[in-house]
């Protein structure tokens, strides 16, 4: 499976980012945030309506090793949550960039999308750790 995709955007705590529509997103954890946890067993997202901001947590992974935090690398509105993932979190181990989103936010505003990396920047980055 690859690291990235090349369409999204990506932050240093490995959340991705795909521009959906306008200033709609849908957001969900890497190929190699989901490989460093291991089996997922439980994720707590936002609700629908809640505000997110950029840079802080807005909900958990937990997995049989260890149970992380998923910081928001934008601020919004959440407008859906996959709620497949609260019968099927593994969802996120077998499909990170697919069946395994997270939430889909309206942007606060779309020029926080300039602070994260491209597929090729993030891929640099996670050579790096």
């Amino acid at each position: 499976m690859s690291q990235t995709v090349s369409s999204f955007l990506y932050s240093k705590e490995h959340e991705w980012v795909e521009i959906i529509k306008g200033n709609l997103v849908k957001i969900g954890i890497t190929n190699f945030a989901q490989n460093q946890l291991g089996d997922i067993v439980f994720v707590e997202l936002p609700q629908e309506g809640e505000e997110i901001t950029a840079n802080e947590s807005m909900g958990t992974v937990e997995s049989v090793k260890a149970v992380s935090e998923i910081f928001s690398p934008v601020s919004g509105k959440v407008t859906q949550m996959n709620g497949d993932l609260e019968d099927t979190p593994e969802i996120i181990n077998s499909e990170p960039y697919g069946q395994g989103w997270m939430v889909t936010v309206e942007l606060n505003n779309p020029d926080e999308l300039k602070e994260l990396m491209t597929a090729e920047q993030y891929s640099a980055f996670v050579e790096e750790e």
